[in-house]
């Protein structure tokens, strides 16, 4: 093995060059995922069904379809229509869908926000009765309910599920290696294999970089569930 290239000012400045990409994507797409994940798990529980269906479509196709299949439909797909080329240069948003990094996030928040969705919506339903029967009783409307007491013990609850989620996220976006001119972690180690041919180097380092991320992730993950949910731990007597 020959690490000495990978250690080269060049390439080290190449890994820096994905990785902010990499961050910035999962940072991105998790911000705008997550708007989007409470607007689609407040329809998901509605009781009105042009809310509902709606929202369970969306979160049917999102989950039920590959990332790579998403991101090529938004690219290669929406972005390659006539249509919208033509309104490249005076028209939002389709101003937008000439940039790969705007196609890449677009397809990533949507599918972050389908799963982050119908785990809010779940937590919703399960949360106990005896709260929402007490908060009725001290005469809450249906909205004040939801945002005082529903929502942040839904939130609360579906922390460590939402932590796995940020990880598959983090990892899911080494797909964006496969859209031309943007340069992620992963495509930065690709042009390194193919410049120098080392593979195992190239993409070691690469997983190095990514495994780290994901370390402090999980912390963080970690002091968020003990901080939010150190009541449901057990007492030691």
């Amino acid at each position: 093995m020959n690490w000495s290239v990978i250690f080269e000012p060049e390439t080290l400045a190449l890994y820096g060059e994905g990785l902010i990409v990499t961050l910035q994507l999962t940072l991105y797409s998790l911000s705008v995922g997550a708007l989007l994940a409470l607007l689609c798990a407040l329809a998901l529980v509605s009781p009105r069904a042009w809310l509902r269906w709606p929202a369970q479509t969306f979160t049917y196709f999102m989950r039920g379809t590959p990332l790579l299949i998403q991101v090529y439909l938004i690219y290669y797909g929406v972005a390659q229509l006539e249509w919208v080329q033509a309104h490249w240069d005076d028209v939002w948003p389709w101003t937008h869908f000439k940039e790969p990094f705007f196609c890449t996030l677009l397809s990533f928040a949507l599918n972050t926000a389908a799963y982050t969705a119908e785990t809010l919506a779940g937590s919703i339903r399960e949360t106990s009765k005896g709260e929402v029967e007490a908060a009725r009783a001290m005469g809450m409307g249906p909205w004040q309910l939801m945002r005082r007491i529903v929502l942040p013990s839904a939130i609360r609850r579906m922390l460590p599920a939402y932590g796995n989620e940020v990880v598959m996220m983090l990892h899911s976006s080494s797909l964006a290696s496969t859209v031309p001119a943007l340069l992620d972690l992963t495509g930065a180690a690709s042009r390194v294999y193919a410049d120098f041919f080392l593979p195992f180097e190239a993409y070691l380092f690469a997983a190095a970089i990514y495994l780290c991320i994901t370390f402090a992730l999980l912390g963080c993950s970690k002091l968020l569930e003990r901080r939010f949910l150190g009541y449901l731990a057990p007492r030691k007597h």
